[in-house]
């Protein structure tokens, strides 16, 4: 089994900053990928940030220049670091790891973690 764990959620304000961490724990030999996406409601939900263990990135372009995303893959954790937030940031943010058992990748899902940004 494979457990995703999202921390890191909270009350900010408008123009500050948040870090999220995602950690992923279990029985796999790799994480090729891990992300976050966010839904807010009403909304679908909608890819933040992805990266994969080789290190390229794709953010989406709502989040370009203020989100930065960050893996530590002795530790299986992806971070995201929130910068110069707005209100319409304002979701629960889930982290994803896509495991590999064998020659097949598998996606699990964190619970999630609410984000407002208010004053």
């Amino acid at each position: 089994q494979v457990q995703v764990v999202e921390s890191g959620g909270g009350l900010v304000q408008p123009g500050g900053s948040l870090r999220l961490s995602c950690a992923a724990s279990g029985s796999f030999s790799s994480i090729p990928v891990m992300g976050w996406y966010r839904q807010a409601p009403g909304n679908q939900r909608e890819l933040v940030a992805v990266m994969p263990s080789g290190g390229s990135t794709n953010y989406a372009d709502t989040v370009k220049g203020r989100f930065t995303i960050s893996r530590d893959n002795a530790k299986n954790t992806v971070y995201l670091q929130m910068n110069s937030v707005r209100p319409e940031d304002t979701a629960v943010y889930y982290c994803h790891a896509d495991v590999r058992r064998g020659s097949l990748d598998y996606r699990y899902w964190g619970q999630g973690t609410q984000v407002t940004v208010s004053l």
